[in-house]
């Protein structure tokens, strides 16, 4: 996979630092199951104004220049969509993935399908065949959770991670829908990391602690709770 470091936007950045000071004050003054919820909760927090602060604010624009990875993500579907590539974009977060369709349907006039846990077993099977079969369905935005078991999508060249769960094991669990046997293309997959956020420090983290890379599907992100 590629992991490729963002630098955040200015306005992301200011909403990142306040953030994290009104929250930090409130964990150093507690502790056990409200700290590990607290420390949850930021961590949640960060996640959705790294990846767009309209997400965070529940309101605004949702303009692609306001957001570190959405010009790498529009730069990306660029070359996917001339190569005739397909592409699947992961994301945890089904709001993300509704603000990420207008921006790829005003950038490409192509409107994706999003398979998020709300979808019906009939629209998730069609969503699939669409991707599968038809030049018209190049790109497929999914939810983690939703997308992560019992999908067969190796019609896809290019895989994205928006933004990452983090547990290894979700994450490639996800990645594996485009491996599938009766694969025959060259997969790429691609992970958007903010630089200098704890997205850059928990995804070192786990890269270079065997346990944490050895973290079962089950185990969630629990662990995040019982940090420092």
């Amino acid at each position: 996979p590629y992991t490729t470091l963002f630098r955040s936007t200015p306005d992301q950045a200011a909403l990142y630092q306040n953030v994290v000071d009104l929250t930090m004050k409130k964990i150093e003054n507690s502790d056990g199951i409200e700290r590990r919820g607290l420390v949850l909760q930021l961590i949640t927090t960060l996640k959705q104004i790294c990846n767009h602060p309209a997400q965070y604010l529940k309101k605004g624009p949702a303009a692609p220049h306001l957001s570190g990875k959405c010009p790498l993500l529009l730069d990306l579907l660029d070359q996917s969509l001339e190569n005739n590539e397909k592409t699947l974009i992961f994301t945890q977060f089904r709001e993300m993935g509704e603000l990420l369709i207008p921006i790829i349907r005003e950038r490409f006039g192509t409107e994706p399908e999003f398979l998020h846990g709300g979808v019906s077993r009939k629209q998730r099977d069609a969503m699939v065949e669409n991707f599968q079969t038809k030049s018209t369905h190049p790109i497929l935005l999914l939810s983690l959770k939703a997308g992560g078991t019992g999908l067969n999508l190796t019609a896809a060249g290019q895989v994205i991670h928006y933004d990452l769960w983090w547990n290894p094991a979700v994450e490639a669990q996800a990645t594996d829908r485009a491996y599938r046997i009766g694969q025959k293309r060259n997969v790429q997959v691609h992970r958007f990391v903010t630089a200098a956020t704890f997205e850059e420090r928990i995804d070192a983290m786990i890269q270079k602690k065997k346990e944490l890379a050895n973290l079962t599907v089950s185990s969630g992100e629990q662990w995040i709770g019982e940090l420092s």
